[in-house]
């Protein structure tokens, strides 16, 4: 089985900085594509930043601010997030595409999701 876990929410004031951290865990031939995707109050998820094999994507809002980084010799991947303003209060989620060791299939995993509140 493969695991996505994240860490490093919680509270911060606005301009304040975070890191967020995924680890993926299991029975794991290759990883692909990593990335976070946020979902706001009544709002639906959102990519916010994701590393593939031909570069990187940030949402516009994130542009600027945010910096995904990825380790493949330990298959996690990370989030700096700096100048965090209140509309980046979400649940932030890592997402991976990975190859499963055993089937050789890529499917595609989600965390279970940290907090993420920016507040005075």
């Amino acid at each position: 089985q493969v695991q996505l876990v994240e860490s490093g929410g919680g509270l911060v004031q606005p301009g304040g900085s975070l890191r967020l951290s995924c680890a993926a865990s299991g029975s794991i031939f290759s990883v692909k594509d990593m990335g976070w995707y946020r979902q706001g109050p009544g709002k639906q998820r959102e990519l916010v930043a994701r590393i593939r094999r031909g570069g990187t994507d940030y949402a516009d809002a994130v542009k600027g601010r945010f910096t995904i980084g990825r380790d493949g010799a330990t298959n996690t991947a990370d989030l700096q997030m700096n100048s965090l303003k209140p509309e980046d209060t979400a649940v932030y989620y890592c997402n991976a595409v990975i190859t499963e060791q055993l089937s050789l299939k890529a499917f595609t995993y989600w965390g279970r999701g940290t907090q993420v509140t920016v507040s005075s």
